[in-house]
């Protein structure tokens, strides 16, 4: 474990990276059982699953890049587990907003 010490592995990390293994999982399981066929929305280019995953996944990072730059990382709420308490960050609102943001994409693009 020393060769990655270097991470910041907190909760939010181990969620971060829990939830993009399985959602890569999800959809692997979904091109083998339910073969991609492109499509073409909004864009008015053809695009599949992957294509799709990929968008939402950009957009996700600029929506919480400009989340952080313009209202920050504060506290929303301090729940009391464990010794000190455990804050709820800004952030999840800004998490919400980039799930709500890849349902529409994947039902319009």
């Amino acid at each position: 474990m020393e060769s990655i010490a270097w991470m910041a592995w907190t909760p939010p990390t181990a969620i971060f990276f829990a939830a993009l293994a399985s959602t890569l999982a999800v959809m692997t399981y979904l091109a083998a059982v339910y073969p991609e066929a492109e499509r073409v929305g909004v864009l008015r280019i053809p695009t599949t699953r992957g294509d799709r995953l990929f968008v939402s996944l950009i957009t996700a990072a600029v929506i919480h890049l400009l989340w952080i730059a313009f209202v920050g990382t504060d506290a929303l709420a301090s729940l009391p587990i464990g010794e000190d308490g455990f804050e709820i960050s800004s952030l999840w609102l800004a998490s919400g907003i980039s799930l709500a943001t890849a349902v529409l994409i994947f039902r319009t693009v």
